[in-house]
């Protein structure tokens, strides 16, 4: 099952782990292994990079980065391979990625001669890219009857579907809102329309998928191996304005209602 059907998928830049992460969810799917143990794994593979990072071994830091990436659409895969979407995977997925950004960004703060605001900012960038990106593919995927596990709008406590418990949902649930309910309230205050507006260009989605996480561990894993380490959380700092820039894109070119709706490839 894809996240979306063949008519509305566009070019993901963030998504070139996904070849290989459908190969691990196909070898997986008749195992014992769980969408959550996928998770756990990626979240070894992250702590690794941050060591590589801080002992400077950069090429190694890279490859477990990507490694990251990859394995970060494998517990996704394996979900859907199985049958067995959960709100439990899901929210744990979020929460440990925006741990492990917090980390990935630390450890470059503390390798080089940096302000610690600088490494605030970067952060705060970040977050609020991946935010909006989500923001306009989970709007995309409703509105075209792709995958729901993701919600638009993430205020309330889901259900906990088969196979979950629902303690499991709640806490997992509130630990999401805690880590993003800033970012994605301020992206909402950003713009608030965006679900009412028409069906995006691939070539829109194309673009903002450059904030994808998948892109932006890539951009760091280059950087890395390329020896500007220094230049990271500038980069992504200086980066976000184009936040504004396809926001303002959408408000002054998508602004028509969905009975209005037109399709643009």
């Amino acid at each position: 099952m894809s996240k979306l059907p063949k008519k509305y998928k566009f070019v993901d830049l963030s998504d070139y782990g996904r070849p290989i992460a459908k190969v691990i969810a196909n070898q997986l799917k008749n195992t014992s292994f769980t969408p959550i143990h996928v998770t756990i794994a990626f979240i070894i593979s992250g702590l690794i990079a941050i060591y590589c990072i801080i002992q400077g071994y950069f090429w190694l830091a890279a490859f477990f980065l990507l490694l990251k990436s990859i394995l970060d659409a494998a517990d996704g895969e394996l979900a859907r391979v199985k049958q067995k979407p959960s709100y439990t995977g899901r929210y744990l997925d979020s929460v440990a990625d925006i741990i492990l950004n917090a980390l990935f960004l630390f450890s470059l703060w503390y390798i080089t001669d940096t302000s610690l605001w600088l490494y605030l900012l970067a952060f705060i960038g970040l977050q609020l890219q991946g935010t909006l990106y989500n923001y306009y593919y989970v709007i995309l995927r409703t509105n075209v009857s792709g995958d729901t596990t993701s919600r638009v709008f993430e205020n309330k406590t889901p259900i906990a579907l088969e196979g979950e418990k629902q303690k499991h949902v709640n806490i997992l649930f509130g630990l999401y809102k805690l880590c993003y309910g800033a970012f994605d309230k301020t992206i909402y205050a950003f713009d608030s329309n965006a679900p009412k507006g028409i069906v995006l260009p691939n070539w829109l989605m194309t673009s903002v998928s450059t904030f994808g996480l998948g892109f932006q561990l890539l951009v760091i894993a280059v950087m890395l191996v390329l020896d500007l380490k220094a230049f990271i959380l500038p980069f992504f700092s200086v980066y976000s304005v184009m936040i504004f820039v396809f926001i303002g894109i959408r408000k002054f070119f998508f602004q028509d209602l969905k009975g209005n709706e037109k399709i643009y490839n």
